[in-house]
């Protein structure tokens, strides 16, 4: 991406899912084509703590299993919980943007997906207070 020094905050956070949904879909790394410090620290930052990332979300799936989850889901849910545990992200604030980028990508209208990120990541909160 050739200007993403430019983008909000916001279309940042598009550009990480869209690249961690790529790498969980081609279940390899590739280059993040980037020249925003905020996408390529919070991607290697997923990554480099995807196996705790991964089991902060299996310990509070009620009745579901991650690789259930779509690619945009997981890809969205991982990188709240990135925000959540490894930055200083107010909690009301990566949530809200968790659901914001399920509205954009995942969400089909009937807020069944909304409602269900919102739960998930609602349980972390919890479960990282403790």
């Amino acid at each position: 991406m050739e200007n993403d020094k430019d983008l909000t905050r916001r279309e940042q956070r598009e550009e990480i899912i869209k690249k961690l949904y790529e790498i969980d879909i081609n279940k390899e790394f590739l280059d993040v084509d980037s020249n925003n410090n905020y996408i390529i620290e919070a991607i290697e930052g997923v990554l480099s703590n995807l196996d705790k990332i991964d089991d902060i979300i299996i310990k509070n799936l009620v009745n579901w299993k991650i690789n259930r989850l779509s690619y945009v889901d997981r890809a969205i849910i991982r990188f709240a919980v990135y925000e959540l545990y490894y930055t200083d992200t107010a909690h009301e604030i990566a949530i809200n943007e968790a659901l914001n980028l399920t509205r954009k990508f995942s969400d089909e209208g009937d807020s069944k997906m909304v409602g269900f990120t919102n739960k998930v990541l609602d349980n972390i909160k919890i479960y990282l207070k403790k």
